[in-house]
This record gives C-alpha cells, sequence and structure tokens, in this order.
C-alpha cells in the first residue's frame, strides 16, 4: 500500500506569487491640466477604465481640486495598456 504525503511547498510558492503581487502594486495618477474638459475626462475613464459614471465623476473632481488622483491600481503589466490609453487621448496620466 502506497502512503502519499501532502507537501506544502506549492500553497508557499502561490502564497510567495500573491505577495509579489501585493507588494508591486501601482497607480495610475490622472493629472488636472488646463487643456480637456470635465466631460472628456469623465468619458475617457468610463470608456478605458471601466469606471462607473459617478465614480469618474469623483475622479475628475479630485482631479480639478487637487491637482491628481488616483484613478486605477495593479501590477505594471495591467496598467500600462491603460495608461497608454490615457495618453493617446491626450490626458496627462503615468504610473507610480
Amino acid at each position: 500500500m502506497k502512503l502519499y504525503t501532502l507537501s506544502a511547498k506549492p500553497y508557499q510558492e502561490e502564497d510567495e506569487l500573491l505577495l509579489e503581487d501585493l507588494l508591486e502594486q501601482n497607480h495610475i495618477v490622472l493629472y488636472n491640466d488646463d487643456v480637456n474638459t470635465f466631460d472628456w475626462v469623465i468619458e475617457c475613464l468610463v470608456q478605458i477604465c471601466k469606471h462607473d459614471l459617478v465614480q469618474a465623476e469623483q475622479c475628475a473632481h479630485i482631479i480639478h481640486f487637487n491637482g491628481k488622483c488616483s484613478i486605477k491600481e495593479g501590477s505594471y503589466t495591467q496598467l500600462e495598456p491603460i495608461c497608454t490609453a490615457l495618453l493617446d487621448r491626450g490626458l496627462s496620466a503615468v504610473i507610480e
């Protein structure tokens, strides 16, 4: 009769990967400018970042009054195409 033992190693590796993902969280920060309108910023946030209308409006007001707002978080790989799309639409965004 063969006995099988369970190894904790796969779980440890998975936990380490999850921890790395958490530690490597980045943010897209959208900056205020004198060119883009509220409506355009809101439209971009809804279309590109998949914000609902209320969230997009709140972000637009935060950007207007504070000069910037963190609009999305995730890994760099996830955020890069989103940030590029925002830049392509004339918005001022960076990944931090």
